[in-house]
């Protein structure tokens, strides 16, 4: 939220406290309806498969719309917590007591420009790629009340996200696929994404 932003609502509660303290509580009660009225969210779950969300980091170029930041292939955070378990575990139930950091900062994820619950659609228009910190943080924000913006789509022939590095581990090493559901998912799902 900008400064300003914030100063205006201020303004507005303190009308409302006003209104209050000199026994007008339907002033104060239009006060808030017209200058800062209460507008419900309503919260619903989303789940992407696999393909939807390489689409959109392929898209993207693996990059944190939010931040420019990289990121990293699903696939490839979890094979390197089989490969390497004590140095970079994850915990299925994503435990933070046991996941690597990693997993937050550097794990992509869909969020929508305009939060679902405030009447953005839910629909790739309105679909970006960033960490699963920063999809947190936004919650059901928007940008402005944020005072965040969007950086440019990066170029995923530059940075795939490790998306090559994974695929040719997993090729190499076979018994990963038979050991590991969730990679063998995602290494169908990349396969399938890259080849469209």
């Amino acid at each position: 939220m900008t400064s300003t932003a914030n100063a205006d609502k201020a303004h507005v509660l303190a009308d409302v406290c006003t209104a209050l303290t000199s026994g007008d509580n339907g002033r104060a009660a239009d006060i808030l309806a017209t200058d800062y009225p209460f507008v419900s969210t309503a919260k619903a779950a989303r789940r992407y498969t696999e393909r939807q969300s390489l689409r959109v980091f392929y898209r993207d170029g693996f990059i944190d719309r939010y931040s420019g930041d990289r990121l990293v292939h699903p696939g490839a955070l979890r094979l390197l917590s089989a490969v390497l378990p004590d140095q970079f575990p994850a915990d299925p139930h994503w435990a933070m007591d046991r996941t690597h950091i990693g997993f937050w900062e550097l794990f992509p994820s869909i969020d929508h420009l305009v939060p679902v619950a405030r009447g953005g659609t839910d629909d790739d228009a309105n679909w970006v790629t960033t960490s699963m910190l920063r999809n947190s943080a936004k919650a059901h924000w928007t940008l402005e009340e944020l005072g965040w913006s969007t950086v440019p789509a990066g170029d995923s022939t530059k940075w795939d996200g490790l998306s090559a590095w994974f695929v040719d581990y997993m090729t190499i090493h076979p018994r990963l696929r038979d050991a590991h559901p969730y990679l063998r998912r995602w290494l169908s799902a990349t396969d399938a994404v890259r080849g469209e």
